[in-house]
């Protein structure tokens, strides 16, 4: 049952961060004037596809992300403005043919659009990704939001926490905590049959109990689970004898309810800013694909969150979308930033871009892409059954 019920989620999550992101190119592309083909979630083969007005709208196979396809936007059309600077420079008995020629080319391409509408349409994606992390993260803080509160820090005006307790912030791999199954999240109710309100009081009595087995008694969103850790002698350095990291967290609440709207465009800086910084690290330490979660990955992480309750995956939510936005806007061929890049080339050059070579970065890219996907998601599935 929990697994259909995570599996339920996730296919929720997916569906939602994709149709945000590809309606932001769909809208845009539609007020630009844009000629819109296909507005598709997954990638084919197609499952089945409903055609309203000139705009097919399918359900595909491949559920790793969606697309909207517009004409143009990978040069198939001819290009209105070029058709015209060659009847101009043609003789007055070839003129005639060429401008011909010129009107079949589509006038509602995207390629025959201006630079704004064109960038406006590529970057909305990553725009509606932005925006629907803050409408999330401000749901968030109406009904609460899961937040590590460090004592002694003042809160945010309007700002209350409920519901605090001791808690898991994280667990090493490979520790006793989290081969015993413990996770992010899990609320401590008991160690040794004793309750805790006082942190240090906590980490000092189970450091006492290292070589020996603590019971440790949580709260996993509405259920009460225990388990039996050792606590080690000599941990690893920069860990504890169970190898996790506790700290207080409680739910975030903003009263009245509006003022919730204005926080959550802080917290959604915050995390654009951290994301960002993560992705850079990423590549600046060069960590390969072990910095890098796939679809398994989330997955398997949906599952987590979803036993800890709404408030939970309401955030997790709202992370996703902004790493998907961020994501988006790394000027990598096929990615919405690659799309971008070439349009700013061809803003700077003062002219067309050779559409060909473009279209053959933008397929070499989304092969990088799909296998990079396989090749982390292998990995995943590879980790999993270890555990």
């Amino acid at each position: 049952m929990h697994f259909l019920i995570s599996a339920i989620v996730f296919i929720i999550i997916l569906a939602l961060l994709v149709l945000a992101h590809e309606f932001g190119h769909f809208i845009v592309a539609k007020k630009s004037g844009m000629e819109v083909k296909e507005f598709g979630f997954g990638f084919p083969p197609r499952i089945f596809g409903i055609k309203k007005g000139e705009t097919t709208y399918s359900v595909n196979w491949l559920p790793l992300g969606g697309f909207v396809k517009i004409t143009g936007e990978d040069g198939e059309e001819a290009d209105l403005s070029a058709g015209a600077n060659a009847a101009d420079s043609a003789n007055a008995g070839d003129a005639a043919n060429v401008a011909n020629r010129a009107t079949t080319g589509n006038p509602r391409s995207f390629v025959n659009k201006g630079f704004w509408a064109r960038f406006g349409t590529l970057i909305a994606g990553v725009v509606m990704n932005v925006i629907l992390a803050w409408f999330l993260f401000s749901i968030g803080f109406m009904f609460g939001l899961p937040t590590a509160v460090v004592p002694g820090e003042q809160l945010p005006a309007h700002a209350y926490v409920r519901s605090q307790s001791i808690s898991i912030l994280d667990t090493s791999a490979g520790s006793p905590a989290a081969n015993a199954g413990l996770q992010t999240g899990d609320k401590i109710l008991l160690v040794d049959g004793r309750q805790f309100a006082d942190l240090d009081s906590l980490v000092n009595f189970v450091h006492a109990q290292e070589g020996k087995t603590v019971d440790l008694e949580i709260s996993r969103g509405n259920r009460s689970m225990d388990f039996k850790v050792l606590a080690r002698q000599n941990p690893p350095a920069g860990q504890g004898s169970l190898g996790v990291d506790l700290g207080y967290v409680g739910l975030l609440y903003f009263h009245p309810w509006y003022y919730s709207f204005y926080e959550g465009i802080g917290a959604t800086w915050q995390v654009v800013q951290e994301t960002a910084n993560g992705i850079y690290q990423i590549f600046v330490s060069h960590q390969g694909l072990g910095a890098i979660g796939g679809p398994v990955k989330i997955a398997s992480l949906t599952g987590q969150v979803t036993t800890l309750g709404i408030a939970y995956i309401i955030n997790f939510t709202a992370l996703l979308s902004v790493n998907l936005a961020i994501l988006n806007v790394i000027p990598f061929p096929a990615l919405d930033g690659g799309r971008i890049l070439f349009l700013l080339i061809e803003k700077i050059r003062g002219k067309k871009n050779n559409r060909q070579v473009e279209q053959w970065f933008n397929m070499i890219g989304f092969a990088i892409l799909i296998l990079l996907i396989v090749l982390v998601s292998i990995r995943d599935v590879g980790t999993l059954i270890k555990k």
